[in-house]
């Protein structure tokens, strides 16, 4: 499949993220005669363990995340951050783990917005809304290059187009810029060919770098 970056907003110190922003990263797109293709959706949810007896508690993951994929409808992603374990399994697997009530949803984040075709790329720019709620908890992007799969072929070709990119983004002199934080995909155990799997690690590593933002910001106050 298309290899793809997933990228989050880093604010400047002192400022947050606000929907002005999106607006003027989306018009940026547009800038670029990008042709927008539609709405798209993924969602992280954060998992507790509900460990009725305490002495099972060393037999559960501390905690794991949920990742359902817009591009993966019948699939859900389950990762365990710790032990660097990224599973792919079949959607009902939500409905399961309600049945048993093993593990209980603590957090759901949406990430959502437009997508937009600019020749050999893809690009999907959202906001990060807490479900039920539009109190914007972050900005992401991602950046899908559709001729290739090898993540070592297609770097070069990345890293082209995100200078380009963010070339044309400071003109706007926003308060922040897109950054990319690669995680080590080895350490998942995967391979260099590039998968869905390959994305859920990347929104696990996105979110919390989003919650570490968020704690900087409160820290400050």
């Amino acid at each position: 499949m298309p290899l793809k970056w997933v990228l989050h907003w880093q604010p400047n110190a002192g400022t947050t993220v606000n929907s002005q922003i999106i607006n003027e990263v989306t018009q940026c797109v547009e800038s670029f005669n990008g042709v927008k293709e539609g709405r798209w959706k993924a969602t992280i949810t954060f998992y507790k363990p509900m460990i009725r007896e305490q002495a099972l508690a060393g037999d559960f993951p501390r905690d794991f995340l949920g990742i359902a994929l817009p591009e993966q409808p019948n699939k859900y992603y389950l990762i365990i951050r710790l032990q660097r374990i990224v599973l792919e399994a079949d959607s009902s697997i939500q409905m399961i783990m309600e049945k048993l009530q093993s593990y209980k949803s603590r957090v759901s984040l949406n990430f959502e917005g437009f997508q937009y075709q600019l020749g050999d790329f893809q690009l999907r720019v959202g906001k990060v809304l807490p479900t039920h709620s539009e109190n914007l908890r972050g900005i992401v992007m991602e950046v899908e290059y559709l001729p290739i799969s090898s993540m070592e072929k297609a770097r070069q070709v990345m890293e082209d187009f995100m200078d380009i990119w963010q070339q044309a983004l400071s003109k706007r002199s926003l308060p922040g810029h897109f950054m990319h934080m690669e995680p080590n995909f080895a350490e998942y155990g995967l391979a260099d060919q590039y998968t869905s799997q390959h994305t859920a690690v990347q929104y696990a590593t996105v979110m919390a770098q989003l919650i570490a933002t968020v704690q900087a910001v409160q820290a400050r106050n």
